[in-house]
């Protein structure tokens, strides 16, 4: 990848990271698990759509 990116492509690179963790604990206790896991995306396994 390009050392200078495009600032379009540079956020949706910092969203992509944003998104990427998990559930906190205090939603899935507040929720009683109805929100309990989302799909996490591994760099190596998958690569995104920019």
């Amino acid at each position: 990848m390009a050392r200078n990116k495009p600032l379009a492509k540079k956020l949706r690179l910092a969203s992509a990271i944003k998104s990427n963790y998990q559930v906190p604990v205090w939603v899935i206790v507040k929720t009683r698990r109805r929100v309990s896991r989302k799909l996490r995306r591994n760099w190596r396994r998958s690569r995104m759509q920019l």
